[in-house]
């Protein structure tokens, strides 16, 4: 249906009085390109009639930072979304001012009346406002104060208290006031100071955020423009507040808020070499990467004390050796009344890990750093009522409805990523080598169909909508072995982490160089870019997986090596299947060696039958595959909504040591 259309049908149904018809007309008419007159008459109608009032919104909006209408629109929004909210935003200012006009350390009170500060808030839906500039007539971009986005970093350099500059996040202002330690605590001066530019514009985000929640432990220093130069105060002189005179008190389980989630995105993709990364971290409370089934067995354990309070946990060895302090915080654990998992994961990274180099009067609380581990990351593949494609992981879903993540008020996400064909080879002779392993022990293992599961694996996609993905990035394994210091000072940023010298090595519980697993390459070795694995997986699984994960390739910056761009469609597709020979040689082999052993469980099938039947159901499925990939690579969340790339971290050029990896 043409614009032309949809406005004459919209203005039919509109006299005719069916609202309905005529706000699904006016909808159509602003999705295409209409007038700008148009365009007002339809948003009014939607505004007036329609069931989404964000979709007229959106248009008014549109239309004002055009220059259309302005004077109108402001006056229809005004009425409509601001005038209604005025009173709320009012009160939040007026008690705001009144609790900071008691606060010690915010030196100016000249708030100003209500009426004249410099920006007006126009709610936009539940969550968020779109800030109104008076003085330029500019509306902002849509804004959410408790967005769970840590932006910057603010811990970036610790031998100076906090300072940050214009924070205006009420998620990123409580993450500060929760993280950064009370100078009692830790035996010297150690305030936030936030610095603002703009003394009108602060008291302007005082309708919008609450700071009287923030002010009673009195961390918080408000530097007001040139008060900057007060950074940093000499509390003992000007207060008469001798920080050093109290003993550093160790940190207690509940001051631990925030969880840095290494994930797995497949297997053999470098997440131990990362680990090896952030071992010793003065500011970390790190374990080497563990099997969830073993942290879900552990945590039961932990309960399993608070209710008998028995110190002795079998199978757990306190990681520095200081059985003090696991005895401290089991005590403090059992004084909880229905402890959490979370509470329950903290205390087990606090009592085992190995914190020799945490730095116990550092200025912020250790952050949990936790790479929990499966044996495979598997993904099965359904369509969507539109023919999408939609993929559910078992092993996913048990972290992302996991309480014990959940819990933690402040999450960061990174995933390593290694080139796919690379990895994925890499795990087929991990695989081989535990066959090998078995056979000579009298052990017999399968081997699964790993080129299936990678290609199907597509966690680097996320669901913008998971809290536990909304504050994460992609990391590239090739970067941080090839461009080690630009990799890691931009990966600590973005974790809110002084970039220290312990990241300028790789270590495991203090010991450099470590081989984690047996064969890893050490340090920073570069042999596990350059091997390929040749012997391991052919050149057509290798062209199928680079065709299927193209869109992974191209935004992460990989050059295809096997997929020549020419076109597939499923009879290519079906010659590239039928010519899996190095992959299913192995499968084959595995599963010829367990029915040796087994004497034959089929009695009357000929074993070379078995194993062709189940080759062929493989193929089958790879097929299967091919034919929902080939209908484009856009895969969707159970709701429908579109799955988003992961961001990719952003190396600075000037911290590179060599080209970028492609």
């Amino acid at each position: 249906m043409s614009e032309r259309n949809a406005l004459d049908i919209a203005r039919h149904m509109a006299e005719l009085g069916q609202r309905e018809d005529a706000c699904r007309a006016y909808t159509l008419v602003l999705s295409g390109v209409p007038e700008p007159e148009e365009e007002l008459e339809a948003a009014l109608y939607l505004l007036q009639f329609g069931d989404e009032y964000q979709v007229a919104y959106t248009a008014f909006i549109d239309l004002y930072q055009r220059g259309f209408y302005q004077e109108e629109l402001l006056s229809v929004m005004t009425q409509a979304f601001y005038e209604p909210n005025v009173k709320l935003l009012k009160s939040r200012y007026e008690k705001n001012c009144k609790a900071l006009s008691k606060y010690p350390y915010l030196f100016r009170k000249d708030f100003p009346a209500f009426e004249e500060l410099p920006i007006r808030f126009y709610p936009y839906d539940d969550r968020g406002y779109l800030p109104f500039d008076r003085r330029e007539g500019r509306f902002g971009p849509y804004v959410d104060f408790n967005h769970p986005v840590v932006s910057r970093n603010y811990f970036l350099d610790l031998e100076q208290p906090v300072l940050a500059a214009d924070v205006f996040s009420q998620y990123e202002l409580e993450y500060l006031n929760d993280n950064v330690r009370k100078s009692e605590w830790v035996g010297r001066e150690n305030h936030i100071y936030l610095h603002y530019t703009d003394w009108t514009v602060f008291c302007a985000y005082l309708q919008v955020i609450n700071l009287r929640a923030l002010l009673p432990e009195k961390k918080i220093v408000f530097l007001i423009e040139g008060e900057i130069a007060q950074y940093p105060i000499d509390f003992k002189e000007r207060f008469g507040l001798d920080y050093s005179q109290y003993p550093v008190k160790p940190v207690g389980i509940r001051e631990v808020s925030r969880l840095i989630w290494h994930t797995q995105l497949a297997t053999h993709n470098g997440g131990d070499f990362f680990n090896e990364i952030f071992d010793g971290h003065p500011n970390l409370a790190p374990l080497p990467s563990v099997m969830f089934s073993r942290i879900q067995e552990a945590l039961e354990t932990l309960r399993q004390s608070c209710r008998t309070h028995s110190l002795k946990l079998d199978g757990f060895t306190p990681g520095d050796g200081d059985s003090e302090k696991a005895e401290r915080l089991l005590r403090e654990l059992w004084t909880m009344h229905n402890p959490t998992e979370k509470d329950l994961l903290v205390t087990l990274f606090l009592c085992f890990a190995d914190l020799r180099s945490l730095d116990p009067a550092a200025r912020i609380v250790p952050a949990i750093f936790f790479q929990p581990h499966f044996h495979h990351i598997n993904y099965t593949l359904s369509c969507s009522e539109k023919g999408w494609a939609v993929l559910d992981s078992e092993e996913y879903r048990g972290i992302r409805e996991s309480p014990m993540f959940r819990e933690f008020k402040y999450i960061k996400t990174f995933t390593p990523m290694r080139r796919m064909t690379t990895s994925t080879a890499s795990t087929v002779h991990f695989m081989c080598e535990q066959l090998r392993e078995g056979w000579e022990k009298g052990e017999y293992l399968k081997i699964p169909d790993a080129l299936a599961q990678r290609v199907l694996n597509r966690s680097y996609m996320i669901d913008w909508q998971d809290r536990l993905y909304q504050d994460s990035v992609l990391v590239r394994f090739e970067d941080g072995k090839l461009n080690p210091r630009a990799t890691f000072t931009a990966l600590a940023a973005f974790l809110d982490l002084p970039y220290t010298q312990s990241m300028t090595y790789c270590s495991l519980n203090g010991q450099r160089d470590p081989e984690s697993l047996k064969g890893n390459d050490l340090g920073f070795s570069t042999a596990a870019i350059t091997r390929t694995y040749d012997d391991f997986l052919g050149t057509p699984e290798r062209y199928f997986l680079e065709y299927f994960c193209r869109d992974a390739y191209e935004y992460y910056g990989y050059d295809f090596q096997y997929y020549d761009g020419a076109p597939v469609d499923m009879e290519k597709a079906r010659d590239l299947v039928d010519h899996m020979d190095v992959l299913d040689g192995y499968i084959a082999e595995g599963l010829r060696r367990i029915l040796l052993a087994q004497n034959n469980p089929a009695p009357g099938e000929p074993i070379e039958d078995i194993i062709r039947k189940h080759l062929d159901t493989l193929r089958e499925n790879r097929l299967q595959i091919a034919g929902q990939l080939l209908r484009g690579l856009y895969f969707v969340n159970k709701k429908g909504q579109p799955l988003h790339m992961m961001p990719r971290l952003e190396l600075d050029p000037a911290l590179l040591e060599q080209p970028l990896y492609h």
